[in-house]
């Protein structure tokens, strides 16, 4: 259990945050994650939808429906509660990459950078498990906690126009996977072929979720070519554990 603390502001005429801290922190993103779990389990006419970043969860509302100061004032009841439940279903994902070559064209920049040799680059990456800490910038786009120091690493100079959906990247001290093909400044260090966004799957199209844990894989060309293969077949099943964790607030 931990003690409840946040502070709640408007954003606009059709919005409200619920701001739990400052700092990136398991610890905060756990708090949030919990209460926007907690959240879309109450049935409140006007409510839109809720949406979880590092340290705040936004609420969207009709303010025709409901006014601020009602919406508000839920919100400080919802928090004023004495609550334990659990961050349901974390889950532990598991992503091939294919490092180095054409699939990760900075990967040697990053190693030269941080005078070690690709093998440990790769070694460093896949040793820890990463949390997702929020979703964004393009759909189902990760931002991902915990990348080693050793690794932290500028963005490219000048941004590429393009980037292949599955590029896995690093940019300061984070890490994270493009879902899309879009232009981005992030250095590629590989390519997963796994996808993380598949428009055709509708009701769920998204692959990550906020407070997922991800694992990467390192894999060769053979056995991201088979990947590749089973995903066209439509028979590749993308290896998750399910792990049980508390989290609770007390007022």
């Amino acid at each position: 259990m931990v003690r409840n603390r946040a502070s709640i502001y408007p954003i606009g005429d059709k919005a409200i945050t619920v701001k739990f801290g400052d700092e990136i922190s398991p610890e905060i993103n756990g708090r949030v994650i919990a209460f926007a779990q907690y959240l879309s389990k109450q049935v409140v006419d006007g409510i839109i939808e809720s949406v979880p970043t590092y340290t705040d969860v936004t609420i969207y509302y009709n303010p025709l429906i409901l006014s601020y100061e009602e919406i508000k004032r839920r919100i400080q009841g919802w928090l004023n509660q004495k609550m334990t439940y659990q961050i349901e279903n974390q889950r532990l994902i598991y992503l091939p990459v294919l490092y180095g070559g054409e699939y990760g064209p900075d990967l040697d920049y990053v190693a030269n950078y941080h005078g070690i040799d690709r093998e440990e680059v790769i070694r460093v990456h896949t040793s820890i498990d990463y949390r997702v800490y929020m979703l964004g910038f393009a759909p189902g786009f990760p931002y991902l906690g915990g990348l080693p120091e050793i690794l932290h690493t500028p963005r490219l100079e000048k941004p590429r126009v393009q980037i292949p959906a599955g590029s896995v990247g690093i940019a300061g001290k984070q890490t994270g996977v493009y879902p899309l093909s879009t232009p981005g400044g992030w250095q590629i260090i590989g390519h997963t072929p796994v996808p993380l966004f598949e428009k055709k799957e509708e009701s769920n199209p998204i692959l990550l979720r906020a407070g997922d844990l991800i694992r990467f894989v390192s894999i060769d060309l053979i056995q991201y070519e088979q990947i590749e293969e089973q995903i066209r077949k439509g028979i590749y099943q993308v290896q998750i554990e399910r792990i049980e964790r508390m989290s609770g607030y007390e007022n």
